[in-house]
């Protein structure tokens, strides 16, 4: 028999996904202006992380919100070094920094986080505000479609990487460091 606590959650989960993709419908209908998807992107590329910590925070599950940190900060690192290291021209020709994207990123590596950790029911609606996400992006032509795969891979292999089982499995860690003459910097090992 399933505890009422649990409907509860389920009930919310649902609700709140099924609020946030009528927004995102609402956005998309009646607000057509790239800049409109654009700042929608910016709200939505971290829906499912949010998620991914209220269900974590309501499973006193402490690891898997760790796990959910490292995934989300190694995403976001490995974006912002590719796009310094890359320096590929947006399409709307603002800067020189759109590859990879970093919110696919982020939004995938939330909804892959859910799904290992709490399984589909939870990251169904997660993976539908990511792929969102990512067609806003090409839509207000802030990157192109390679960007956002390149991005939501990414996002994707680090949730994979960090989210028990593999983590367990492969006894990963990240651990910051700082040093005496004032560098830092993060220590990730993994067992192979």
């Amino acid at each position: 028999m399933v505890s009422l606590p649990r409907i509860l959650r389920y009930y919310f989960m649902r609700r709140l996904f099924s609020l946030l993709f009528m927004l995102i419908i609402s956005l998309t209908l009646f607000a057509q202006s790239r800049r409109a998807v654009e700042l929608s992107t910016d709200v939505t590329m971290f829906v499912p992380s949010v998620a991914g910590a209220v269900v974590a925070i309501v499973e006193k599950d402490y690891e898997g919100m760790w796990q959910l940190v490292g995934s989300g900060a190694t995403s976001i690192a490995a974006a912002y070094a590719l796009k310094y290291t890359i320096s590929k021209e947006r399409p709307d020709g603002s800067d020189n920094h759109s590859f990879p994207s970093n919110h696919a990123g982020v939004a995938f590596a939330g909804a892959t986080f859910l799904q290992q950790r709490y399984g589909w029911k939870y990251a169904l609606p997660a993976y539908l505000v990511g792929a969102y996400t990512a067609w806003g992006r090409v839509y207000a032509r802030c990157h192109d479609a390679w960007d956002v795969l390149a991005g939501a891979a990414i996002g994707t292999g680090c949730a994979i990487f960090f989210t028990t089982p593999f983590a367990r499995e492969h006894n990963v860690s990240l651990v910051p460091f700082a040093t005496q003459r004032g560098d830092a910097g993060v220590h990730l090992s993994a067992t192979f």
